[in-house]
């Protein structure tokens, strides 16, 4: 994304309040997340808005993290009739029926030793790579897993933000 103004920049800048906050809580579940951006419309810039995502998903507290967790569907099950969990997890749609299996055993092992969903930014990613991403990361300390989540939020939230700014464009 460039570092200039575009349209659908100005059109999220200018959104009433409620229908921000409606956009705004597609891109992250967490309504912490939400009110920290919204509260510093408008942005000059679309890296402006990405810099205020990185910061607010930073300062999310353990509660707040929970939040936005919740938002996400597991690894190889996108919600049903959700464009953007389906585009994300595009990797496990051409999964063999093994893999998508072997995938969810792995997200339930994960699941009961954090107590949520394995999180990790999807666009791009095989359904191999995901598999090898729970697999590493269940023998994480759960401080250790709540870094890398942490990290992938903010992923997730920055291809998404970017999509909100850019769409129509």
């Amino acid at each position: 994304m460039t570092s200039s103004s575009t349209p659908g920049l100005a059109r999220f800048n200018t959104l009433a309040d409620g229908e921000a906050t409606t956009a705004l809580h597609e891109v992250c579940a967490s309504a912490a997340w939400g009110r920290e951006i919204l509260s510093r419309r408008p942005y000059a810039t679309a890296e402006a808005l990405l810099r205020a995502s990185d910061a607010a998903t930073a300062a999310l507290t353990t509660e707040e993290l929970a939040d936005a967790m919740a938002g996400h569907p597991p690894i190889g099950r996108p919600k049903p009739g959700d464009p953007t969990s389906s585009r994300e997890q595009r990797g496990m749609a051409g999964a063999t029926e093994e893999l998508k299996t072997e995938m969810l055993e792995l997200n339930l092992a994960y699941q009961e030793r954090f107590g949520h969903v394995f999180l990790i930014c999807a666009t791009g990613a095989t359904g191999e790579q995901m598999r090898d991403a729970v697999k590493s990361r269940t023998g994480n300390s759960p401080e250790q897993e709540r870094g890398i989540v942490r990290t992938e939020l903010g992923k997730i939230n920055r291809i998404r933000l970017t999509r909100l700014v850019t769409e129509g464009e």
